[in-house]
């Protein structure tokens, strides 16, 4: 039953969201993509501590090891940036950065296999992540999934749009970014035959979940919204980074009044 809802999770944090953002790109909900930023990152924030670090602690394992994890996490995933392989930037013709006219296009053609391989990996350790937080709590697994969903949304739009000028028709972007997206399945299935065998490092990748979410929301989604810095979308960015964070608390205290 477990790992039915562990590969149903990763299905909506991979190729469901995979979907919605080639909806959003080929719309005009296009428009809402900066607002997606803002929540997610009081999503990911939410759900790396009201959630999985108290969870993580609560297991009476060390809290120096914990520690020692989280700050680990960290320098890993900035390693994992640095080369290319995590993240990369979302950019394209008319975005407002200062590129040359037709700058995407050079520059997103070599790169297109690059950004599939990349956003593979991402997506399976977006899986293992997922898994883990399920074999704690089935609850905590779909509140890890939902702040998954929510920062995979505007990231897979970045993703879209630059296969899209590297040269992808419209229908093989989408393909291959929901192939791209099975692999939060494979993370999971995997995530869930190793810890299921190795339960003692469990709060150890629920801790390692929390350093991917406050990674991903201070080192790619703050900065992205520093970017905007009139005062009236300020305000609206704090409105929408406190409702992210107040779901997560509210879904939280539901699934654990039960």
């Amino acid at each position: 039953m477990v790992l039915a809802q562990i590969v149903a999770a990763t299905l909506v944090g991979g190729s469901l969201s995979t979907l919605a953002a080639a909806l959003f790109s080929l719309t005009a909900l296009a428009g809402i993509t900066k607002r997606l930023v803002s929540l997610s990152a009081g999503l990911l924030l939410g759900a790396a501590t009201v959630d999985l670090l108290p969870e993580a602690i609560a297991s009476g394992e060390d809290p120096e090891r914990l520690g020692w994890t989280l700050g680990l996490g960290f320098l890993g995933f900035f390693l994992l940036e640095k080369f290319a392989i995590l993240r990369h930037g979302h950019h394209h013709e008319g975005d407002g950065h200062d590129h040359n006219q037709g700058h995407d296009r050079q520059e997103a053609g070599p790169e297109g296999l690059l950004i599939l391989i990349g956003d593979s990996l991402h997506n399976f350790v977006d899986g293992v992540l997922i898994a883990s937080a399920f074999l704690v709590d089935p609850a905590m697994g779909w509140l890890t999934a939902l702040a998954v969903a929510a920062h995979e949304i505007p990231q897979e739009i970045g993703d879209y749009i630059v296969l899209i000028n590297a040269g992808y028709s419209r229908r093989r972007a989408i393909v291959y970014n929901l192939i791209s997206g099975l692999a939060a399945v494979l993370g999971g299935i995997a995530g869930w035959a190793l810890l299921s065998a190795q339960s003692a490092w469990l709060p150890y990748f629920i801790t390692l979940s929390a350093a991917a979410f406050i990674y991903v929301a201070l080192a790619d989604l703050v900065p992205d919204m520093h970017r905007h810095r009139q005062a009236a979308e300020s305000l609206v960015q704090i409105a929408l980074i406190a409702l992210g964070v107040v779901v997560i608390v509210a879904a939280h205290s539901v699934v654990h009044r039960h």
